[in-house]
Parts: C-alpha cells; sequence; structure tokens
C-alpha cells in the first residue's frame, strides 16, 4: 500500500495561490452595484429639529395656563423653528412644513402669553385696594 507522501514528510505540493494578489480588491467591486433596485429612493429623514420645534410650541398652549411659561415655550419653540428651516433649506431634509408652524404657533403664543401678562399687570395695578370701606 503506498500514500501520497509520507506521514512524516512535509506536503510536497504547493500552497494555492493567493485570491487576492498585492492586496487587490476582487474584480467584482470593480462595477458599483445598485443600492436599491427597481428605481426605489427612500425617503429623505425628517429634521429633528423641525418636530421639536412644533412639540414645543404645542406645549407654549398649555404653558399658558402655568404663570407666563407659555411665553418662553413660544419663544424657543419659533427659534427652533428658525434653525430648523435654515437646516432643511441646507440639508434637504424634509420637516419644512413642521418647523414653519412651529414658529407659527410660537409667536403666536408668546404675543398672547404677553398680552395676558400685560392684561393682568395693569389690573393689579389699577385696583384701588378700597373694597373693604
Amino acid at each position: 500500500m503506498t500514500y501520497p507522501h509520507d506521514p512524516g514528510q512535509p506536503d510536497p505540493t504547493p500552497p494555492p495561490p493567493d485570491p487576492q494578489p498585492y492586496g487587490y480588491p476582487p474584480p467584482s467591486s470593480y462595477y458599483p452595484q445598485p443600492m436599491y433596485p427597481y428605481g426605489y429612493v427612500p425617503p429623505r429623514p425628517t429634521e429633528g429639529l423641525a418636530i421639536a420645534s412644533l412639540v414645543v410650541s404645542c406645549a407654549a398652549v398649555f404653558g399658558l395656563c402655568a404663570y407666563g411659561i407659555g411665553a418662553i415655550l413660544g419663544v424657543v419653540g419659533a427659534i427652533l423653528g428658525h434653525v430648523a428651516r435654515r437646516r432643511i433649506a441646507q440639508s434637504g431634509a424634509q420637516g419644512a412644513g413642521m418647523a414653519l408652524a412651529g414658529i407659527i404657533v410660537g409667536w403666536v403664543m408668546t404675543a398672547v402669553a404677553v398680552a395676558v401678562i400685560v392684561i393682568l399687570a395693569i389690573v393689579i395695578a389699577s385696583d384701588s385696594g378700597d373694597s373693604f370701606s
């Protein structure tokens, strides 16, 4: 009985060649494959500041009942909306409508809160305090 080689000796057959000589990529990567088949294009991302602007501005509506916090939240929501619109114009992301709604609601709530504070200040200042006489 003969063996292909003596078990105590090294294998006389040479090792297979390196599949990627000199570190080159395989030939299939020379031609880029399409990322999305059949013309599918994923939707653009929505700008997070636009969502935050709308949420904070809507929270300002409920903040009107909390001693003027609605004015602060309205200003913050409107500023977030302005920043979001600028970022959307640069990046092309979605959410321009939400940012615009956040701006409008934010400034309206700021105006309403300031008007309520001014009216309360006038009512308190005009009170003569003569209710016991």
